[in-house]
């Protein structure tokens, strides 16, 4: 968690395996790269054993290129498809055990600012569906209520896909599946709205085929998490296997999903506002001429 962790130790350069020299030699620590450079550096994730055409690994591949700093970031999960491309990136990784995701990221945040006082370390969960909304929900919504100071996404594809096909709470009303033959009775829960009203500084839903956009979504909920409060992003990722969609579609999937009911949005708290313009000077959050400045809870 460290720059001093991707270099050689003196002479041992020779020694060590071509993945590890090619990361240390052009890899994004320590360097600022986008998504738009895709192809041109080491990227932090590249082999894994997700399935041909998976959405989510892309989406994962975007998130991490996008994490303001990599080498000082470490990535929480918990059981499902999703841990499976993030235990394999050249980022640490704690694997929580059956939705317990966000307590473990509780703690981590706040023993990493305990020892490290200001320096930037930032906790990041990431989980699918499942494990965020039902496995896990007690353990996020409360970590939101005690404003935790880290960013969860949802790999949201809608089902338990590395179990078979089973519904779970984000699976949409009337979806048939493997092991829900007679479809869903249920709404689709709205865990934005419960992000909003549990006090996140920083809700916003994505779909993988916009790669500026995902980039801009998650420096800014890691950002936001360093100091302002809990963030939240909410992420399209579907599962081409248990929805059948055939692989040179998945992106085209994923656009006809976001325009039909999985439009982007964007939700941020005033204070969060300031935070970004003053400290990393994002101009898109200048009051406009005229308008009165907004109110900082807690300050007069």
């Amino acid at each position: 968690m460290s720059l001093d962790y991707v270099k050689f130790s003196n002479g041992f350069e020779k020694f060590m395996p071509k993945e590890y020299r090619d990361m240390v030699e052009h890899g994004p620590f320590g360097k600022k790269v986008s998504v738009s450079q895709m192809g041109s550096f080491k990227e932090v994730l590249e082999e894994h054993p997700m399935c041909a055409g998976c959405a989510m690994t892309l989406f994962i591949r975007l998130a991490m290129i996008a994490f303001p700093n990599p080498e000082d970031t470490i990535t929480v999960g918990t059981a499902g498809c999703g841990r499976l491309a993030i235990s394999q990136a050249a980022i640490p990784f704690v694997y929580g055990n059956y939705g317990d995701q966000n307590g473990v990221a509780s703690g981590l945040s706040r023993g990493l600012r305990l020892r490290f006082g200001d320096k930037p370390k930032d906790v990041v969960v990431m989980a699918g569906d499942g494990g965020t909304a039902d496995i896990g929900f007690q353990q996020v919504l409360h970590s939101w209520f005690r404003r935790e100071r880290f960013t969860t996404i949802m790999l949201d594809n809608e089902v338990y896909g590395n179990t078979g096909g089973q519904e779970s709470g984000m699976t949409n009303r009337g979806a048939v599946l493997k092991m829900a033959p007679l479809g869903k009775k249920f709404e689709k829960m709205d865990m934005v709205q419960m992000a909003k009203v549990a006090g996140c500084a920083y809700v916003a839903t994505v779909v993988p085929n916009n790669p500026r956009r995902v980039e801009s979504v998650i420096k800014k909920a890691v950002l936001i998490a360093r100091e302002v409060g809990s963030s939240y992003i909410q992420a399209y990722t579907s599962c081409n296997i248990e929805y059948a969609i055939p692989t040179d579609k998945v992106m085209e999937d994923a656009k006809t999903v976001e325009n039909d009911r999985y439009a982007f949005s964007e939700y941020i708290t005033d204070e969060a506002k300031q935070y970004l313009t003053e400290r990393y000077g994002y101009k898109e959050y200048l009051p406009k001429p005229g308008a009165p400045a907004a109110a900082i809870p807690g300050k007069a």
